[in-house]
């Protein structure tokens, strides 16, 4: 989890980085946008770390900044892609698909714009639920809670469109709920002052909303669910992006037994005509520096050069496709343009 002290000292970082480029160096700066999502969930704080490091490294000589902004989450970071309003956005893998296919709500209207940069970490659903509606610990005690308050996202989120995805395909009606769609950091207090009995916040544990939520409510009082082989075959019939992930006791405040739920990719993605040089760079620094990251927050110790390429759902920009051939990585035919 990105404590308070760690992301004021990289936005503080960030404007000093902004500063040393202001006046005469200004015109012939370069800045990039990175579309997170929300600042309870793990996108944000690992999106200002990468734009961050990359500025710090970048800034002096290649006049080249990055900045990390908050959003709804993968749905809205795919329009504000294609609007050409950012360049940089953190993806599901799930969204990502869809996107880049024309499936679901893309239908008719593939994103053929964007291109791969690399996985990052694997976003972990973590459906979390008063203890009380919790009669077997299992995802399908979601249906106890029909008629009562849950918080499913953001109504432009990524974590809305998965989690309707994982109900739908468990025959879950999640309209039978009483949808509040919140972000993660209000999911968290709302749950909390007793306002929903639910909320989901798929990301990379630890997530700040559920450790929050476990601190406050303790762990007898709440129950992240778990997923069983079946649920997980269920679902990947539809997309088959899952698989499985154990949160381990001792991950949020009191939680003294394993979760075992399931996980998909987070992806960095970027627009087609973003320059090759830019993306190399960027993609460079990344993986130079990922110390820095894992210091930002704890789900970047998933990353790797090794799982770089892993379950990416569109081609690879040039950029990073240059690097990664240059640190001995075999690129499969899927991945190239």
């Amino acid at each position: 989890m990105l404590n308070i002290s760690i992301l004021k000292k990289l936005l503080a970082t960030s404007v000093i980085t902004a500063a040393m480029l202001s006046g005469a160096n200004a015109a012939s700066e370069t800045k990039y946008v990175i579309a997170t999502a929300s600042t309870g969930g793990t996108y944000y704080p690992v999106g200002v770390g990468i734009a961050t490091i990359a500025s710090i490294k970048l800034a002096k000589k290649h006049k080249t900044t990055f900045s990390a902004i908050t959003s709804a989450g993968s749905n809205e970071n795919v329009d504000m892609l294609g609007k050409g309003e950012v360049n940089f956005a953190i993806l599901q893998g799930l969204f990502g698909s869809m996107a880049w296919q024309g499936k679901d709500k893309y239908e008719g209207n593939a994103q053929k714009n964007l291109r791969s940069i690399s996985m990052l970490w694997q976003n972990v659903e973590q459906f979390t639920i008063k203890s009380k509606y919790a009669k077997t610990g299992n995802i399908k005690d979601i249906k106890n809670l029909y008629g009562e308050r849950f918080s499913i996202g953001g109504r432009s989120s990524g974590s809305r469109v998965s989690s309707e995805t994982i109900l739908s395909s468990l025959g879950i009606d999640f309209n039978k709920m009483d949808l509040q769609y919140l972000g993660y950091s209000p999911s968290s207090t709302a749950l909390q002052d007793g306002k929903v009995q639910g909320m989901t916040t798929p990301s990379g544990p630890p997530t700040s909303a559920v450790t929050n939520a476990f601190a406050s409510i303790g762990n007898d009082n709440i129950k992240v669910l778990d997923f069983n082989a079946d649920d997980l075959k269920a679902i990947n019939d539809n997309y088959p992006v899952w698989t499985p992930f154990t949160i381990k006791a001792g991950t949020y405040p009191g939680q003294e037994k394993d979760i075992n739920t399931i996980a998909q990719p987070n992806l960095l993605v970027v627009t087609k005509d973003t320059p090759a040089e830019t993306v190399y760079l960027l993609t460079k620094t990344i993986y130079e520096n990922l110390p820095f990251l894992n210091s930002v927050h704890k789900a970047t110790l998933a990353m790797s050069l090794q799982k770089a390429i892993d379950g990416l759902p569109m081609p690879l920009h040039e950029g990073a496709a240059k690097y990664y051939r240059e640190q001995g990585i075999k690129i499969p035919a899927s991945l190239v343009e």
